[in-house]
């Protein structure tokens, strides 16, 4: 190679290198961006979790209800057994 050559692959490369390392960083820019508009889609494991959770909190507010709370207000403390 020649000094002509060996100045042209000196300056070069560098930028070709910047060049395709600034392409790589939109690219991943791109991706992130395309990641967060894509609406969000639990997956079968999730779905499952959610719905076992709703599942508990709905059974233990009827739990509450059933034995917390009295059917009938019974403002008399007379015995039943005589």
């Amino acid at each position: 190679m020649n000094d002509w050559q060996n100045k042209y692959i000196a300056e070069y490369l560098p930028e070709y290198h910047r060049e395709r390392i600034m392409e790589e960083i939109r690219q991943i820019r791109l991706e992130k961006i395309a990641m967060k508009s894509r609406p969000y889609r639990p997956g079968l494991f999730t779905r499952t979790m959610f719905n076992f959770a709703n599942w508990m909190i709905s059974t233990g507010k009827n739990l509450r209800r059933r034995y917390e709370i009295p059917a009938v207000k019974c403002n008399h403390t007379e015995s039943f057994a005589h």
